[in-house]
């Protein structure tokens, strides 16, 4: 029980040491992300458009 305890005592420390980002950060990392997310898609539905045009064109 003891080893319990001290592990919750030496995490609710470490925790204390954390610099939780701020409002402004995680607004600009969701605007990344979401910025990011629809590029990969729109770049991947073109690759799938032309690899089935050019299926298409063979067959």
């Amino acid at each position: 029980m003891k080893k319990i305890i001290q592990f919750f005592k030496e995490s609710y420390a470490e925790l204390k040491k954390v610099v939780w980002p701020g409002r402004d950060d995680v607004i600009s990392s969701v605007k990344v992300v979401i910025v990011s997310t629809v590029v990969v898609a729109a770049v991947l539905g073109l690759i799938d458009m032309l690899l089935l045009l050019g299926i298409r064109a063979l067959f």
